[in-house]
């Protein structure tokens, strides 16, 4: 099994060792060099997540023994990550898209041909049993929300860059009208009914969320409650009608277990963004192209 220790003795790992080859370059393709060069760690997120237990996975998969998944917090990790990158310095992370990192940075992911972080997943729109015949505007808009990758990018980045999550949902959405037209064309409008929205504090949730709760009280007249809980409680919370509805359901790999756990106690919308991809992520001046390469 994997070694798991805690990201703040690890935060520093960008300059633990060496980080250049005879070329003066980022580390070396090999497995050895790599390992060397970051300490023979990974920097993970929470260690609830279900990237985690894949990446616990992978580490089994492709042999990685002597490898360590560092436990922390999707912002911790993007810590990390810039300043290994402001150094040049190699680093390996887990990672996933949509996520502002892959827009700021040049990344790439590495190769997983075990494919143990599956195939590419779905962020699903899940609601509370009943929430159809009590609140039916909020649930035909949510059957159709529907956006890519792009559109959520243009929302995470102007968060990351020092704005207010409602403010940059509210400036994406007057960029986006005719869009959101489409969302609500002929739903009947409610005046101030209260409806709740829970979400995990990562970037692509907090982006999407804040747009769903935007179009709810802008365009529909909803009165919305913002819920920020853990993956756990979020998906509890609509289970047992605590939250009316999430848009960040992670499917069919990173939240599975909630999934099943609570099964035929909520409904899926289905997919709201297609074509989330999980995996170990390395900056793209790193000399490797595989997870296999790490175990040479």
């Amino acid at each position: 099994m994997v070694g798991v220790l805690g990201l703040a003795g690890a935060i520093a790992l960008g300059g633990c060792s060496s980080n250049s080859n005879d070329n003066g370059t980022a580390s070396g393709g090999s497995g050895e060099s790599v390992g060397k060069a970051v300490g023979h760690k990974i920097i993970g997120i929470d260690p609830g997540a279900g990237l985690m237990a894949a990446a616990n996975r992978a580490v089994e998969d492709y042999g990685l023994s002597d490898w360590t998944l560092v436990e922390g917090s999707g912002a911790a990790m993007t810590v990390a990550l810039d300043k290994a990158i402001k150094k040049k310095e190699p680093i390996i992370v887990t990672g996933w898209t949509p996520h502002w990192m892959f827009a700021k940075y040049d990344l790439k992911y590495l190769d997983d041909p075990k494919k143990s972080f599956g195939e590419d997943e779905e962020i699903h729109t899940i609601v509370r049993g009943g929430l159809k015949q009590d609140a039916p505007s909020a649930y035909e808009f949510l059957d159709r929300f529907e956006w890519t990758d792009a559109d959520m990018a243009k929302v995470m980045v102007a968060i990351q860059e020092g704005a207010d999550p409602a403010a940059a949902a509210a400036d994406w959405a007057k960029d986006n009208a005719g869009l959101i037209d489409g969302w609500v064309d002929g739903i009947e409008k409610v005046s101030g009914k209260p409806f709740k929205l829970a979400y995990v504090a990562w970037d692509s949730e907090i982006a999407s969320t804040n747009v769903v709760a935007w179009v709810l009280e802008n365009r529909l007249g909803y009165k919305t409650e913002l819920l920020q809980v853990e993956a756990g409680p979020m998906w509890a919370g609509v289970a047992n009608g605590d939250a009316d509805a999430i848009v960040a359901a992670w499917l069919p790999i990173t939240h599975k277990d909630y999934a099943e756990q609570y099964k035929d106690k909520y409904e899926d919308l289905g997919a709201n963004l297609k074509g989330t991809k999980l995996g170990l992520v390395v900056p793209s001046y790193m000399d490797i192209s595989s997870i296999e390469d790490l175990a040479k």
